[in-house]
C-alpha cells in the first residue's frame, strides 16, 4: 500500500539569453492529488496551472520515483508481467497511462 504523499520535480534549461524553468509539484490530499505546474521562460513572468484529480482516477498510480523502482524490481527478475499498465501523470501534468 505504498502511496506518494508528494513530489516535486525541476528542470532548467540554460539557452543563452533566454533560460526555461519547469516546475512540477504534486501533493496528496483527503479527495486525490493535486498537480501544479509552473513555466518560467526568460525574465517573463511565470505562468501556472493546476490539475486535481479524484482517489478513484488515482488507483495504481505510478509516479516517476515509484516507476524507477519497479523498472529496477523487473530488470532483477528478468520478467515483465504481460499487460503492466499504470496511471501516471504526463510532463503536462494530464492523467495518462504508462505501458511496461
Amino acid at each position: 500500500q505504498l502511496e506518494t504523499l508528494e513530489q516535486e520535480e525541476q528542470e532548467r534549461l540554460e539557452l543563452r539569453a533566454h533560460p526555461v524553468e519547469k516546475r512540477t509539484h504534486m501533493v496528496s490530499h483527503q479527495h486525490g492529488m493535486t498537480v501544479t505546474k509552473t513555466l518560467r521562460e526568460g525574465e517573463a513572468e511565470p505562468q501556472c496551472w493546476s490539475f486535481s484529480y479524484g482517489r478513484d482516477e488515482l488507483q495504481g498510480l505510478m509516479l516517476e520515483g515509484a516507476s524507477l523502482l519497479l523498472l529496477r524490481v523487473l530488470a532483477c527478475q528478468w520478467a515483465v508481467p504481460p499487460g503492466l499498465v499504470f496511471p501516471t501523470i504526463d510532463t503536462e501534468g494530464h492523467l495518462c497511462t504508462s505501458s511496461y
